[in-house]
């Protein structure tokens, strides 16, 4: 289902089966589904919101992304993928436009994890950071990058000409 899963310091990545044939139904559903009266937007930060929430029952499309998140995290975790739930929404960022530091240890989530769906050159690397430094990676669609829930994250400008579009993650435990 995916490619060897990549072990770091502070975080685990690997890429995801069917990536570029997944990542245009995803980007599609989302162009669709964005301006729904059903989508919620959170976190207004720097000018814009860091989360868009659409209904999963409004997006088929993402069933094969989460289930290898399930199961990659899952590996992760020594847990069944049936015993996970995932929480997620999507990131659209614009050219200019940052994620400001934070973590995601607000509830009991287990993991939280960023998944690719569009990155231009040049649209911001992904900045974790713990007491050792900062570890700065580049994005690349169809990376899933997993990391610990309170592990402080940002996302750098996006120097780009065009919008990335990311999926944040949480996982935790049924």
């Amino acid at each position: 289902m995916h490619n060897k899963l990549q072990t770091y310091s502070n975080y685990w990545q690997c890429s995801l089966a069917n990536a570029a044939e997944l990542n245009v139904q995803i980007a599609n559903a989302y162009k669709r589904e964005k301006s729904e009266a059903t989508t919620r937007q959170t976190h207004y930060f720097a000018g814009r919101f860091e989360n868009i929430y659409i209904d999963i029952a409004r997006l088929p499309e993402l069933s094969a992304l989460l289930q290898q998140v399930r199961e990659v995290a899952g590996n992760i975790l020594h847990l069944s993928p049936q015993k996970l739930r995932i929480g997620f929404w999507f990131n659209e960022m614009a050219p200019g436009q940052i994620t400001l530091k934070h973590s995601h240890d607000d509830d009991d989530e287990l993991l939280s994890a960023v998944y690719y769906v569009s990155v231009p050159e040049k649209s911001g690397d992904l900045v974790l950071s713990d007491a050792q430094g900062k570890v700065y990676i580049s994005p690349c669609e169809g990376n899933l990058i997993l990391f610990k829930p309170d592990l402080p994250h940002e996302v750098e400008e996006n120097k780009s000409d065009q919008t990335r579009l990311s999926i944040g993650i949480n996982i935790g435990e049924t």
